[in-house]
């Protein structure tokens, strides 16, 4: 029997499966998906999950499919369809973690808490259980509450949470777990979690039994031809991602495979992977620079700097938030370290070594290394910790050989922990406390790289069809903390940096909040979401990013002890943009200054997207404005039918020309695959060519407008013209022929996407 020919998606497109979302219903939206050009379907985890779960990321059996979204045959309704319409199929997977929120629901988490080590799943779970005293320790115990756990003839209860009695048991000291106070995650937790999620326990995939039985599913999958490749979740979090990625080979027969690694700036995915590459965090980043004018970076430093009274050390703020998770709630993480090295380092002094731990966390550049790949990014976090703190020095001497050993646990430990701390300390904390330009706060990019000129530009594009042709290109996803024309009217402010401090200087006035430069960031968002017809629920959607924002920054009010006068003060200026008339005339006037430029980013931003070096993914919906803010926003159900009539031209919708944008980009991608093979930069000649940046993918030239407001206000065009390759082109968006004269050919569209006539 031969093995089925190996097939790379020319664009996929991504669809949030969910019990009101099914695989049965995303098998019917298919057709539409196929009209729009799309050539796989991407679908968010599918395996058994969480009751009530609406992300799937929680699973809790990995031998069948989750029976609320569609189960196996809505899984092989969706494969059929594909497969008649010529499409792939890309499926998310999550080998990091399991959920065990309710422990009866996930078989193999009751049993290790039944018969604890004796448990023939007790290897599937990264326990440290001498640190429990044998004993798993579980968070869920509210504050003065320990009266409600109640022990029956054959169970556990905590209210409605139900955990098991060991076989010949009663008495809650004699159980293989230790109920506790939730706040005792931050130190005594001796399982590893997703992150800080308590709820999420990690499993060790690195185990080849562990391996086998967590992908009995996928499996089937590839052995049946339902699936065609998949999405690795959270690959930092395994002990040894390249090891992961060849036994999935191995079980999948090569197929393609995409990680979701986050590279920081200057950093490369290790080449040795059996992947196609990222997820695509990367390439969202460096369009969106591309588009952001380097102008605006001085004058909305200095507005930052006034708002918050002082300046701001991006590079500083990130180390001590890192370091206060370290300290906080990841401190659990530290000390399993320690104990690792205490292991293996005679006489260690293990506060010493904890502190040491803590700071190298801090200090590291990138979210892990792979020892012995990425061995600087620890000699550098190793020279920062000596310089941030010298006292540590001696303690240093001692981790330093056991850190850089690729096969010590301590190492090994470690580089799973970075990770999570990076995560933690930037991410979810970060990006909610620097509001200079918050288009630039997204997940995989470094907010303090403010712009990257259209030569920059270029050079990673050529070296991106050069190493990684095939890895994702993406601007939403379920994860970014704003959608793509969220950022794209977002963006706008670096080139209006006068009329945006004036705009916020009054919002500020007519709706105070306790932090001005939180202030900030809730009008960038307000502004980004804003839409002229007052969509119902934009209001609670505004309220629900506010809440989780200002509590992700955590410096004024937290989850866990929420500051009420605080919160108070900023849901009122929330409340404002719709109470308030002088408030919404400030708002309108800013719609009104910046809508034009921001949906020629967004278009800008959409077309290079798709013809860019690599395999352009359309998030759910995105093909119409995605004016969505951070989950569970950019989750919520898409009008398909909607979307399906504008796209027959039997309903309106002001966004028609991104949909015609997308539509028209994806399915050249897909029906010309062969004008999609080398990548070359087309320049411009005349006053205007720092307006537009193209070029040329091997018979397909993209064409976009930059900074949009500085083109309008030098009067437009004038006579640059693109310097194009020899042939006769037309514009496939509009059906016209060019000679590259911007004015003409930009005149119904600020893109174009040429082709020779021939």
């Amino acid at each position: 029997m031969t093995a089925p020919e190996r097939r790379t998606p020319h664009s996929t497109y991504r669809l949030q499966v969910s019990a009101d979302f099914t695989l049965h219903d995303a098998a019917a939206v298919l057709p539409y998906l196929h009209d729009l050009g799309v050539d796989w379907v991407y679908l968010s985890p599918l395996l058994a999950s969480e009751p009530g779960s609406t992300h799937g990321y929680d699973v809790v059996a990995f031998d069948h499919l989750d029976e609320a979204r569609g189960g196996e045959a809505g899984l092989a309704a969706v494969s059929a369809e594909a497969k008649r319409l010529g499409m792939g199929v890309l499926v998310d997977i999550v080998p990091n973690h399991v959920g065990v929120a309710t422990p009866e629901e996930d078989p193999w988490w009751w049993d290790v808490l039944k018969h604890g080590r004796a448990s023939e799943h007790a290897n599937a779970f990264d326990v440290d259980w001498a640190a429990g005293d044998g004993r798993i320790v579980i968070p869920v115990i509210g504050d003065d509450d320990e009266g409600a756990i109640r022990v029956t003839r054959t169970e556990v209860r905590y209210h409605d949470q139900r955990f098991p009695l060991a076989p010949g048991t009663s008495t809650l000291e004699e159980q293989h777990y230790e109920l506790v106070n939730w706040r005792a995650a931050d130190d005594d937790l001796n399982y590893r979690r997703f992150f800080a999620v308590n709820t999420l326990a990690a499993v060790r995939v690195e185990d080849p039994e562990v391996f086998a039985q967590t992908h009995v599913e996928v499996k089937r999958w590839f052995d049946e031809g339902l699936v065609d490749g998949l999405r690795v979740d959270h690959p930092d979090g395994l002990r040894d991602p390249k090891r992961y990625l060849d036994d999935l080979a191995a079980l999948t027969g090569g197929a393609y495979v995409l990680v979701e690694k986050i590279l920081e700036p200057g950093e490369s995915l290790p080449t040795d992977w059996a992947t196609d590459g990222t997820t695509g965090y990367d390439a969202l980043a460096l369009i969106d620079r591309v588009l952001t004018d380097p102008a605006g970076e001085a004058p909305l430093t200095a507005l930052e700097d006034r708002l918050r009274g002082t300046s701001v050390d991006w590079e500083q703020m990130v180390h001590d938030n890192k370091r206060a998770v370290a300290d906080g709630i990841l401190h659990s993480e530290v000390l399993r370290i320690t104990r690792e090295v205490a292991r293996v380092v005679d006489d260690a002094d293990e506060d010493s070594v904890a502190d040491a731990i803590a700071e190298l966390l801090a200090c590291f550049p990138v979210y892990r290394s792979y020892l012995p790949e990425g061995r600087e990014h620890l000699e550098q976090a190793f020279a920062r910790a000596r310089d941030e703190r010298p006292d540590l020095a001696a303690t240093y001497d001692v981790l330093e050989p056991v850190l850089h050993d690729e096969w010590s646990q301590p190492a090994r430990r470690f580089q799973q922990t970075s990770g999570m701390v990076m995560a933690k300390g930037v991410e979810d904390c970060s990006f909610y406390r620097w509001s200079r330009l918050t288009s630039l706060n997204e997940v995989g990019a470094d907010p303090s790289v403010f712009a990257v000129s259209v030569d920059d530009f270029h050079d990673a594009m050529a070296a991106r069809q050069r190493d990684w042709p095939n890895a994702m290109v993406t601007l939403s996803t379920h994860d970014t903390k704003r959608g793509e024309d969220v950022r794209a009217r977002i963006t706008v402010l670096a080139e209006e940096p006068g009329h945006w401090e004036r705009s916020l200087d009054e919002l500020l006035r007519l709706a105070p909040v306790p932090d001005p430069g939180f202030g900030s960031l809730l009008w960038q968002a307000v502004l980004g979401a804003w839409t002229p017809d007052h969509l119902p629920d934009l209001p609670e959607r505004l309220h629900g990013y506010a809440e989780k924002a200002m509590r992700e920054a955590g410096d004024r009010t937290t989850w866990t002890e929420p500051d009420e006068d605080y919160e108070a003060a900023v849901h009122a200026a929330v409340d404002a943009v719709f109470s308030s008339d002088e408030v919404r005339a400030v708002l309108v006037d800013l719609a009104s200054r910046t809508d034009a430029a921001a949906q020629a980013n967004s278009l800008a931003a959409k077309i290079l997207a798709i013809t860019m070096p690599g395999v352009p993914d359309v998030y759910q919906g995105s093909e119409l404005w995605e004016t969505s803010l951070v989950d569970p926003d950019n989750r919520r159900p898409v009008d398909f039918e909607h979307r399906a009539a504008v796209l027959a031209g039997t309903s309106e919708d002001d966004a028609a020309s991104k949909l015609h944008v997308t539509c028209t980009a994806l399915t050249v991608r897909r029906d010309r695959p062969e004008l999609f093979t080398t990548y070359a930069p087309v320049g411009a000649t005349g006053e205007r060519a720092d307006h537009v940046v193209a070029f040329d993918r091997g018979g397909a030239v993209t064409v976009a407008t930059r900074l949009p407001v500085g083109l309008a206000a030098a009067g437009g065009w004038a006579d640059t013209t693109l310097d194009l390759p020899e042939g006769r082109w037309h514009d496939v968006l509009t059906g016209l022929d060019t000679d590259g004269r911007l004015a003409d050919l930009l005149a119904v569209h600020p893109v174009a996407l040429l082709v020779r006539k021939d």
